[in-house]
């Protein structure tokens, strides 16, 4: 039989152990929790859904299982909740936090007639999973209010309390619906934003680049406007965050993204020795792209190099996707080698497709066909 590329599905996390370890957790804040009742209700049917279905199914028996009474019931969430992040950080955490999702999907859903009692709890939620999109409805419900506590939030001691700040402002939020008011007043986004530039945690300064990627999505001027202000006497990580913010704009080639960054010029360069290792490759394997960029220049020159791949789509048509290759001084009248690794394993959000795939090498913006790759169906394996 045929072996075909195995992925890892996300949507198994929430399984039936989960609800179990969920309910002992809240028997343990609330002796009068339907335990039973729960795990059975809350675990069937998981196999049919996806994982942001799973954790809505979970919340909704979590709605029929607790207090009806919404300030008892959110009471009995903020009692079960177990040990805050243990660091600054959420890179190597996986899927563990995501354990609090139905939690906050419960407090977005039930809880806006109770809005402290609410903003309470998602202040204790996001130190141990993210409230972003749980606070999102009373932006929408209430955003003057909302945006009071999300300032005070700027100033709190945890750096998770004010990612939440940043992160559940975002006009285009993945994972979250969008919020009409926001896109209305991008202006006082950019005012919680301006007290959180220069945050002494990485990961609410790369939350506020994120932001404003997004914002430049549909207010480039105001992307542009911010960044420029805020590069002026920037230190090394504002003109990072910047940079951060930039990068959809420098990968679409936007000219006033590159002026601000110091490459606006276009490049007097050649592309040379291009190759490709292998030429062919089997979906679930990776190509080795080696080239040269040589000056055509006789005087330095500041270039930022990316490269495109055209990957094939199910209905055939090609999309690129930029890879960082970085930023250098090229000499005048010199070549350097440079060189880049696409990878064609199956994940669950990008499945590649075999056909001829496209590649570009941009400089400073200015792409130039470089050559392109065959990707072939993947192998299969003799059956034993």
């Amino acid at each position: 039989m045929a072996d075909t590329p195995k992925t890892f599905s996300l949507k198994t996390f929430f399984s039936p152990a989960l609800v179990r370890r969920l309910a002992a957790d809240l028997t343990r804040a609330h002796a009068a929790f339907p335990e039973k009742r729960f795990v059975q209700r809350a675990s069937s049917g998981l196999d049919q859904l996806e994982l942001l279905d799973r954790g809505r199914h979970i919340a909704k028996v979590l709605a029929e299982c607790l207090p009806s009474d919404y300030p008892e019931a959110v009471g009995v969430l903020v009692r079960s909740l177990g040990p805050e992040h243990a660091t600054d950080e959420l890179i190597g955490v996986g899927m563990a936090p995501f354990f609090y999702l139905p939690h906050t999907l419960y407090v977005a859903e039930r809880g806006l007639d109770h809005f402290d009692l609410s903003m309470d709890a998602q202040y204790e939620l996001t130190k141990r999973f993210s409230a972003e999109a749980s606070i999102r409805p009373y932006i929408a419900r209430d955003p003057e209010r909302t945006f009071a506590v999300l300032r005070r939030w700027t100033k709190d001691r945890s750096a998770h309390v004010r990612r939440l700040v940043s992160e559940g402002t975002r006009l285009r939020l993945p994972w979250a619906g969008r919020v009409a008011w926001l896109d209305a007043h991008p202006e006082r986004v950019l005012e919680l934003l301006d007290l959180l530039k220069d945050d002494p945690s990485t990961l609410v300064r790369r939350s506020v680049a994120n932001n404003l990627n997004d914002l430049g999505k549909t207010h480039p001027r105001l992307l542009y406007r911010t960044c420029a202000a805020w590069l002026r006497g920037a230190s090394s990580e504002r003109r990072a965050l910047v940079e951060h913010a930039l990068r959809s704009a420098v990968k679409r080639g936007e000219a006033e993204a590159l002026r601000l960054l110091g490459y606006g010029g276009k490049a007097a360069v050649g592309v040379e020795k291009v190759r490709f290792d292998p030429p062919r490759v089997a979906i679930g394997g990776r190509v080795v792209m080696t080239f040269a960029l040589r000056s055509r220049s006789r005087q330095p020159q500041e270039v930022l190099v990316d490269v495109a791949v055209h990957f094939v789509k199910a209905r055939g048509h090609a999309a690129p996707k930029v890879f960082k290759v970085g930023r250098l001084t090229l000499a005048p009248r010199a070549t350097v080698p440079l060189g880049a690794t696409f990878s064609l394993a199956v994940h669950t959000t990008r499945v590649p497709r075999p056909g001829v795939h496209a590649v570009d090498v941009i400089v400073n913006g200015q792409a130039r066909r470089a050559g392109s790759f065959m990707v072939t169906a993947a192998r299969k394996r003799r059956a034993r």
